[in-house]
């Protein structure tokens, strides 16, 4: 998930490019035509930019159309001879409940469908992977881009096909919003989290929470963050927001306020979180174990902090925002 580089000279993160864009189209002559059972999605429950696709799986009702598998929550070893430690996918169910064993190929790693995929892969063994059954390959790993897809593409076999989370007289507005939230926010906790300089740190929080600032102004007027309407805009936002107490606040360092401080904010993140659906997306203990498991560099000893344990299925107050 973080598997990118430090600025040597100012400490900043830089997350690296997804390197798989292809895309899925409901036009049955296109190379990665939308049809049913031929794809499989691989996500971590712990991963932002996976839950987001994920996300969008259960929204849209297209668990019976696309296949899903879920690595275990902590980084391991992929590979004997190597250093290298990525998502690992179980031999059995029991091995880390919640997360399965690969159906395909039987394969132990994230790493191991990359090198399927190209022998001579060199970038991040990242996820979310969508893999193509009949071309054996990865179609896409971006998750911006699989989000798309799936609000769209799959509309003919969708259980939800009028659900449209990308409409089009929202669509400049939501791209705008998207920006900002992912500079800010999405990728701000990592800038903060992994910064190796203080005055890397020091930009990067405050650009965290100027934009969480922000947020909380614009929600303080309206339901969701292109007005009464929900969009991605909102879910990749809120993949955030539900980790920010339970993680970012303290192992990423971004601790001058917590979400459930922000009376906004933290109602928007339960009234997303009580959509249907949305809950089972949210696995905290995968989501803990790994962020306090995974990066030694920033928690070496590994140890899991036992709160706050919030409750967002407690009653919010955004419907008075509808209209």
């Amino acid at each position: 998930m973080a598997q990118s580089l430090i600025d040597e000279k100012t400490g900043a993160f830089v997350r690296q490019a997804a390197q798989f864009r292809n895309f899925i189209s409901r036009d049955p002559n296109a190379p990665f035509p939308a049809v049913p059972g031929r794809y499989h999605l691989y996500i971590s429950y712990a991963c932002p930019w996976a839950s987001r696709c994920f996300a969008f799986l259960k929204l849209k009702g297209l668990e019976q159309v696309i296949g899903l598998s879920v690595v275990k929550a902590k980084f391991e070893k992929t590979k004997e001879g190597d250093d290298h430690r990525g998502w690992i996918l179980p031999t059995t169910d029991a091995e880390d409940p919640g997360a399965t064993p690969d159906p395909l190929f039987q394969v132990g790693s994230i790493r191991a469908l990359y090198e399927l995929a190209n022998p001579n892969y060199t970038g991040r063994y990242s996820v979310p992977v969508l893999w193509d059954k009949e071309l054996k390959t990865i179609v896409n790993n971006e998750s911006a881009e699989l989000i798309r897809m799936f609000n769209s593409e799959f509309n003919d076999y969708a259980e939800n096909p009028d659900l449209d989370l990308y409409p089009a007289p929202l669509r400049s507005q939501i791209d705008e919003i998207n920006d900002w939230v992912y500079d800010g926010i999405n990728n701000g906790v990592y800038k903060t989290g992994f910064a190796a300089k203080q005055a890397a740190y020091d930009e990067a929080v405050k650009q965290v929470f100027e934009a969480l600032d922000r947020c909380e102004s614009i929600l303080g007027k309206q339901r969701y963050l292109c007005g009464s309407t929900l969009t991605e805009a909102d879910i990749r936002l809120f993949v955030t927001l539900i980790r920010f107490d339970e993680v970012y606040a303290v192992h990423f360092k971004c601790n001058k306020k917590m979400i459930h401080e922000y009376p906004n904010l933290f109602n928007y993140t339960k009234d997303i979180y009580q959509i249907p659906g949305m809950s089972s997306t949210v696995v905290m203990d995968h989501i803990k174990r790994h962020y306090y498991g995974s990066h030694p560099n920033v928690n070496p000893l590994g140890i899991v902090p036992i709160g706050p344990n919030i409750d967002y299925s407690t009653p919010h107050d955004r419907a008075r925002l509808s209209t």
